[in-house]
């Protein structure tokens, strides 16, 4: 048997050896021999993109549930994909035209859609290639592109059948606009942040005052009509006021004389209107405002729209035409000012609506879009995940699901870009429209109105499709959906969908109404919801801030499998992960603890050993001990998992094999390894070692897959990807064994706390009494002195039924007698008692100056909430080590 590990693992050697091996044996294939499934669609990051530390958490968590269903003997498929990103992508595009002195308008469509194409060959996927540095158990030949044939077909013939049934329409509406991009954006793309603006109190006069100088109005003259946007005011077509405003009923069927734009329009009333912002009166302006569109449309008002697409105001404006709209609102301000029309500026904190793509400030705007009706479709997806035919893990994300469903607004699916999928609607010369699902089929649609197109005279629309509408078709898409193909019958619906929180309107929903709607099953059964990965202070990533990770640079310093393993024993559910990268260089640690006590293992083989089951009945007690402790370990992993609970599972890994297994188990079979017992205890040990350590690879390899792959080819040629998953052995915690074994250990750790207590440094060996009344368990614990001996780190052990105490013996109960440590000779009490008491004074000075601090009034209202927090943790820090001082105090009281 090949038995020899390098002295130390190296990251950079192994993971590339094994991506590359299972890329050969394509190990990641589904079995299809096995009849029942497992599938997941990874949720597609775009072509434009680099792995993020948010992609690493979520692809470390779906691999981790493949791989361990794969192991559960599932005929297990992982589809990954990526998505076409339309607005990302075209501006990616047309920035590096720009480079060349060139933009998209100096090519036909056609021409730069090539030029996307190009870009994508050279450029795009990046993200693929990273996803295997970080260890993915894909099956790289199912990787999928929204705009991929099959794809782009599954797309045209949803909107065909939406259209045909009356759920997709063309219409006039308020939608969001980008002034940047130029292209409409969907209300979930559009992202809120509070700024520090003006709020405009603007005098409009009543009509019959209207040839007045403004700044001679007297009161009741005029009505005060407060904006944050006075450059709209060209777009006003009414004033409002609550019908309930009894301040305003006078004005009733009142005209008011519009400044600067200098015309009237009516005082009108309508529930909407909040009486207490601003004056109780808002000015209507139905073309960029959704609210006013919606009083419009109720009190049959014409819109006036007064911007162009680019953001700059249209001839609507008179001498403003052209200007951009900031600088259009500083102008109309100061011309407001400068006749008396401004009553006064107030400083105004309000939401202002951003592109999430750029971040440019979105426009409100009355535009011809295609929509889809959206209710229908949202009523059913809202009933499967109120029966629980759809679960979300953690149950407080269905609320967050609920809000948006039961109030949702119709989708605006038109973009105004290049790249996308193409709306298949044809304009004949006349205008009549048709949709199709082919320029060939749009011909006969016409030709069956009665109308002769050509190829030439026909006319496909300009816009392309919201990237969401593809991506929402994910779950049956990629497996071959319109076609009835055996993948889709096998994978769908899917078994599980692991997303953030942040597109459970973007993507979860529209996914849940699409495979109701075209499969007529849900696409998924479960959603699990983790948080998102923010520093350690709790601050987003954000390259403003400087604080971005990149998790390539983490993977290549600390190694993948140190990297995976933290993200998911950090991972609270439900919660944000605080990244903390001190914390990674402790699993750095844990892997190389895994690789050195492998390697001592392979070091204490024999040349022709051959695994083998452990045989239960002939095993001594500290190997008994060892499987029920793996058995516990098991039990609670596979609790854990059940609950995708990953950081349980992580914990109760690790703490096994740091603890248990290499801190106790290993130390103490180190004697019969050696060759110091009879063979064949010496052989029982070995097998324990060996079948112990390949079944906590087998549950490490889901978290740590490259190193634990490195260390089992040592034990069989077959991957540990592909093994069965690990069964426990059958160890009941009653076997008088593992009671003999867990008092051992009782013991042992007693004593270690006691000399730790006392601050008696390791080199120092002492004699160790165990008073013990209990014949059984003495003779018991007399067989085991050796161990005792060895990890107390016991210059001699003596087993008495009575002892007399002297004042230099430290005394320390365990469960069936007293350990006695006798110190005289080797410990100076009264010097460890001066060191004590002034370690006391300094700790105690600390925690008064922390004390004055977070009781300081001044401090907690100007200190952030997480500061406070800090400064909290110090003072706690510090009294366990006050705690921890006066109890080692006492300990030496009792002895001098």
């Amino acid at each position: 048997m090949k038995s020899h590990l390098p002295d130390r693992y190296d990251p950079e050697s192994v993971e590339p050896k094994w991506n590359q091996i299972w890329d050969e044996k394509k190990t990641f294939a589904p079995d299809t021999s096995r009849k029942e499934t497992f599938s997941i669609v990874i949720p597609p990051p775009n072509v434009t993109g680099n792995l993020h530390i948010g992609h690493a958490l979520n692809h470390t968590i779906q691999d981790i549930i493949i791989r361990i269903e794969r192991k559960k003997g599932k005929n297990v498929v992982w589809v990954p994909g990526m998505d076409h990103a339309g607005i990302a992508t075209q501006v990616v595009v047309e920035r590096e035209l720009a480079k060349e002195g060139k933009s998209r308008t100096d090519f036909t469509r056609e021409e730069f859609i090539e030029k996307v194409w190009e870009w994508k060959k050279h450029s795009g996927g990046m993200i693929s290639k990273q996803q295997r540095l970080l260890g993915e158990s894909v099956d790289w030949s199912k990787e999928r592109f929204t705009f991929d044939e099959g794809l782009s077909k599954a797309v045209i013939k949803v909107f065909r059948t939406l259209f045909d049934e009356g759920l997709i329409y063309r219409g006039e509406r308020i939608i969001n606009w980008c002034p940047v991009t130029k292209t409409a954006i969907s209300d979930i793309e559009v992202e809120y942040k509070e700024k520090q603006g003006k709020l405009y109190h603007i005098k409009y006069p009543k009509s019959e005052f209207k040839s007045k100088d403004p700044k001679t109005l007297n009161q009741g003259e005029y009505i005060v009509v407060a904006t944050t946007r006075p450059e709209t005011m060209f777009g006003d077509v009414a004033v409002c006021a609550h019908p309930d405003d009894k301040r305003y009923t006078n004005l009733k069927d009142k005209f008011v004389f519009l400044p600067i734009a200098e015309k009237e329009i009516p005082v009108l009333f309508d529930s909407f209107v909040d009486q207490e912002f601003g004056s109780g009166l808002v000015k209507i302006t139905p073309a960029h405002d959704p609210n006013d569109y919606e009083a419009g449309q109720r009190l049959k008002l014409t819109p006036i729209n007064i911007m162009n697409l680019d953001g700059t105001l249209n001839e609507f404006t008179g001498k403003y035409n052209g200007l951009d709209r900031f600088e259009a609102r500083k102008r109309v301000v100061e011309e407001l000012e400068s006749k008396g029309y401004i009553e006064k500026i107030e400083t105004h904190v309000h939401s202002v609506g951003h592109n999430q793509r750029g971040g440019a400030v979105i426009e409100p705007l009355l535009s011809t879009q295609w929509f889809v009706k959206i209710e229908s479709l949202a009523k059913p997806a809202i009933e499967v995940v109120k029966s629980g035919k759809v679960q979300f893990q953690p149950k407080m994300w269905e609320k967050t699901y609920f809000e948006w469903m039961e109030n949702i607004r119709d989708w605006c699916i038109s973009r105004q870009l290049w790249w996308g999928h193409r709306i298949p609607a044809y304009y004949a010369p006349n205008g009549d429209m048709v949709v199709a699902e082919s320029l060939e089929e749009a011909i006969s649609l016409f030709e069956k109105k009665g109308i002769l197109v050509t190829k030439d005279t026909i006319k496909q629309d300009e816009d392309v499709l919201d990237t969401w509408f593809s991506s929402g078709l994910w779950p049956f898409s990629v497996f071959g959906w319109p076609e009835k193909t055996e993948e889709l019958k096998q994978y769908y619906p899917t078994s599980v969908l692991v997303t953030g929180f942040d597109i459970i309107f973007f993507w979860v929903a529209r996914m849940i109404m699409n495979g109701l709607k075209f499969m007529g099953d849900v696409p998924f059964q479960k959603v699990l919801i983790h948080g998102l990965v923010r520093d350690k202070d709790g601050k987003k990533f954000s390259k403003s801030l400087g604080n971005v990770v990149d998790p390539l640079d983490m993977m290549s310093k600390y190694g993948t499998d140190s990297f995976r393993f933290f993200l998911a024993a950090v991972l609270p559910e439900g919660k944000d992960i605080l990244f903390d990268e001190s914390r990674l260089d402790g699993y750095r640690s844990f892997c190389n603890k895994i690789w050195n006590s492998s390697r001592f293992i392979f070091m204490n083989l024999p040349e022709d050993f051959s695994p083998i089951e452990p045989n239960l009945d002939s095993l001594e007690d500290t190997d008994l001990w060892i499987l029920h402790e793996f058995d516990q370990m098991l039990g609670r992993y596979e609790k854990a998992y059940s609950g995708y609970l990953f950081f349980e599972m992580a914990n109760a890994i690790y703490d096994f094999v740091w603890g248990s297994f290499c801190d106790w188990y290993l130390e103490l079979t180190k004697a019969r390894v050696y060759g110091n017992v009879t063979p064949e205890s010496a052989e029982k040990a070995r097998q324990v070692l060996v079948s112990v350590l390949k079944k906590s690879l087998g549950l490490l390899h889901p978290f740590m897959p490259f190193i634990t792959e490195e260390i089992h080819s040592l034990l069989e040629s077959k991957e540990l990807a592909k093994t069965e998953f690990p069964k426990a052995y059958g160890v009941s915690e009653t076997s008088p064994a593992v009671v003999r074994m867990e008092l051992v250990r009782e013991i042992i750790t007693k004593i270690r706390n006691m000399r730790a207590e006392l601050g008696v440094k390791p080199e120092k060996k002492c004699k160790v009494i165990l008073k013990c009344s209990n014949k059984e368990l003495k003779e018991m614990m007399e067989r085991e002195s050796k161990s005792i001996l060895q990890l107390s780190k016991a210059e001699s052990l003596e087993f008495l039924d009575s002892y007399e105490l002297k004042n230099t013996d430290s005394v320390g109960a365990f469960s069936i007698g007293e350990i006695i440590l006798p110190l005289e000779g080797i410990f100076d009490f009264e010097k460890e008692k001066q060191r004590l008491e002034k370690e006391k004074k300094q700790i105690q000075s600390e925690m008064e100056k922390l004390e004055n601090k977070i009781n300081n009034p001044s401090f907690l209202e100007k200190a952030k909430p997480d500061v406070v927090e800090k400064e909290r943790e110090k003072y706690n820090t510090w009294k366990e080590k006050l705690e921890s001082t006066v109890r080692a105090l006492e300990k030496i009281g009792q002895s001098i």
